[in-house]
C-alpha cells in the first residue's frame, strides 16, 4: 500500500438482530405500540397468581389482524418467540413470556357483526368478555360464557384456553360456543375460518385445533360466537346439604324435574362459606344454621310466562321432604339472586386471605365426584394434619377446584413448598377415577410436566406432531402445554 494511501473504510458494525427486529416492528406498528420500558413490560410478565415471573424483549400492541400477521412473520424470520396475551387473567402460567415478544391483542376489540337471525356475533379477540355479553344483550340475545374475570378477560384468551365458568352445565365450554375463527399461523399467514355455519363437513374442523391450544398452534384474532335467547325468568336457590353425596342426589332430582331449565349447580363446603362470611364485606349468611355442603342452584327459561321461582320452590320442597336437603332459600329479587351468587363467586378471593393455597383444577366423571372428594380429602389430611381442604366449583359438570388452605399455624412458604407432593396425591386419585388433571384453567407451565406424567403416550405424541407441523420453529408460546425440547418449566416460587 502506498504511504499516502488510506485504508478503505470498514463497514459499520451491524445492529444486533433484536434491534433490527424492533426497528422493523416500530416502522409498521408505530413506536408507541412497541413497548420496551421496564414499567410498560411489568404488567405483562406475570399472571394474577404471581406463580411465575417472566421476561420479554418488548410488548407489541397491533391494531388489526394484518398487523398481528406482520408481527408474527417478522418474529418468525428473526427466530424470536411470541406469546399472545388478552387480559392476562390466566392461572397456570400459560401467558407468562420466557423471553421474546409479548403480543397484546387489547386493541383488537371491535364487534364486527351481529346477526340476530343467525344467532351469531362476530368479535375480535381483544374484546372484553363483559363487552361481548353486553353486545349480545343489546341485540336481545344471550352470550352465556360467564366467569369471575369477565370484566377484564378477553374473548381470544377465553377461546385459547377453552374457558369454562358457571354456565357450562347448560351451554358448554367456550369450545361449544364458537362457530368459526380467524387465526394467524406461526409463519404469519392468516387462516380465515370465520363462518357462522351450524353445519359444515367440508374437511377437518380446524377451529378445534386452536380452541384450547393456549396460543401454541396459532393466534386467534377473531371469532364467530353462538348466541341464545335471553332468559325471561330466572330463580336462584341456596341449599344446605349433609354431604357431597346428597348434593349429587339433589342434582339428579333437579335435572329430572327441570331438564334444560337447570342452568347452574355449584357446590361449596362449610369452610368455604365461613371464610366468605369472614372476609367478604357485605356477605350475609343465607341459612339459619351451618351445613357440611352447600349448593347454589339456578333455574332459567326463555319461555314467556315461565315462573322459575315457583318451579324451583316446588323442586326444593320435594327435596326437603325426601330428606336430601336440610334447608334451602330462594332469592326473592334479582338483588337477592346476585347476593347468593356472590357467596360462591367470592370464594377464591376469600381463600386468598386465609394464607397460602395449593390449587387443583380437576374433573372426574359426575357419578364419581363424591368418591373423589372423600378419597382426596382423607389422603391430604393424612399427609398434613391441620390442612383445610376447600373443594368447590362446577359440580354439575364434574369440575371441582380442589384447593388446600394452609394450616393456620404453618409458614406460608413452607406450605407452598409441598405443592408437588399434593399434586401427586390428588392427581393420582383423579387419574385412577378416569378424570382430568386440567379441567378448565388449562395446562400452561404449571401442569406441563403433570400432563407428561399422566397423559396417554399416543395422545402426547399426536400433540407434539401437531405442534411440530404447525409451528416447526417453536415460535408460538414455546414450552407451554407440550414442549418440543426437554427443558424443564421454571420452578414454582
Amino acid at each position: 500500500m502506498p504511504p499516502d494511501a488510506k485504508p478503505a473504510p470498514s463497514d459499520p458494525p451491524s445492529a444486533p438482530p433484536q434491534d433490527a427486529l424492533l426497528a422493523r416492528l416500530r416502522e409498521r406498528l408505530g413506536a408507541r405500540h412497541v413497548l420496551t420500558e421496564a414499567t410498560d413490560l411489568a404488567p405483562h410478565l406475570a399472571e394474577a397468581r404471581g406463580l411465575y415471573r417472566g421476561r420479554a424483549l418488548a410488548v407489541l400492541r397491533p391494531a388489526d389482524t394484518a398487523e398481528v400477521a406482520f408481527a408474527v412473520r417478522a418474529c418468525a424470520e428473526a427466530r424470536v418467540p411470541v406469546v399472545a396475551q388478552g387480559g392476562n387473567t390466566g392461572l397456570v402460567g400459560g401467558g407468562v413470556p420466557q423471553g421474546g415478544i409479548v403480543l397484546s391483542l387489547a386493541r383488537l376489540s371491535r364487534i364486527r357483526a351481529v346477526d340476530p337471525v343467525g344467532a351469531t356475533l362476530t368479535v375480535e379477540a381483544g374484546a372484553v368478555l363483559a363487552d361481548v355479553q353486553a353486545a349480545a344483550e343489546a341485540a336481545g340475545m344471550l352470550f352465556p360464557l360467564s366467569l369471575a374475570a369477565e370484566g377484564s378477560c378477553r374473548i381470544g384468551g377465553n377461546l385459547a384456553t377453552n374457558a369454562g365458568g358457571t354456565a357450562v352445565l347448560a351451554y358448554g365450554n367456550a369450545r361449544d360456543l364458537v362457530l368459526g375463527l380467524e387465526v394467524v399461523l406461526a409463519d404469519g399467514r392468516v387462516w380465515n375460518g370465520l363462518k357462522g355455519l351450524r353445519k359444515n363437513n367440508a374437511g377437518y374442523d380446524l377451529k378445534h385445533l386452536f380452541v384450547g391450544s393456549e396460543g401454541t398452534l396459532g393466534i386467534i384474532t377473531a371469532a364467530v360466537l353462538k348466541l341464545y335467547p335471553r332468559p325471561a325468568s330466572r330463580a336462584v336457590g341456596f341449599v344446605g346439604l349433609p354431604s357431597p353425596r346428597a348434593a349429587l342426589a339433589l342434582l339428579e332430582r333437579l335435572r329430572r324435574a327441570a331438564g334444560p331449565d337447570l342452568t347452574a349447580f355449584e357446590v361449596m363446603p362449610r369452610f368455604g362459606l365461613e371464610i366468605v362470611l369472614r372476609h367478604v364485606p357485605g356477605a350475609q349468611r343465607p341459612l339459619a344454621s351451618g351445613h357440611d355442603t352447600y349448593a347454589l342452584v339456578e333455574f332459567a327459561s326463555p319461555r314467556p310466562g315461565a315462573d322459575m321461582a315457583a318451579e324451583l320452590e316446588a323442586a326444593l320442597a320435594a327435596s326437603l321432604e325426601a330428606g336430601l336437603a336440610e334447608d334451602a332459600t330462594i332469592g326473592a329479587s334479582e338483588a337477592r339472586n346476585a347476593a347468593l351468587w356472590r357467596l360462591r363467586e367470592s370464594l377464591p378471593e376469600a381463600q386468598s386471605r386465609e394464607g397460602g393455597s395449593i390449587k387443583h383444577d380437576v374433573s372426574v366423571p359426575l357419578s364419581r365426584l363424591p368418591e373423589f372428594l372423600e378419597r382426596a380429602t382423607a389422603a391430604c389430611l393424612a399427609e398434613m394434619p391441620g390442612l383445610r381442604p376447600c373443594a368447590f366449583g362446577h359440580f354439575g359438570d364434574g369440575n371441582i377446584h380442589f384447593n388446600l388452605s394452609q394450616p393456620p399455624s404453618m409458614d406460608r412458604a413452607a406450605f407452598l413448598a409441598a405443592w408437588a407432593r399434593f399434586n401427586r396425591i390428588v392427581h393420582d386419585i383423579v387419574h385412577d377415577l378416569d378424570g382430568s388433571i386440567a379441567a378448565e384453567h388449562g395446562v400452561g407451565l404449571i401442569k406441563r410436566d403433570e400432563l407428561q406424567h399422566y397423559g396417554d403416550p399416543v395422545g402426547l405424541d399426536l400433540m407434539r406432531r401437531l405442534k411440530a407441523a404447525l409451528d416447526p420453529a417453536d415460535i408460538l408460546n414455546p414450552g407451554k402445554v407440550v414442549a418440543l425440547s426437554d427443558d424443564p418449566p421454571p420452578a414454582l416460587p
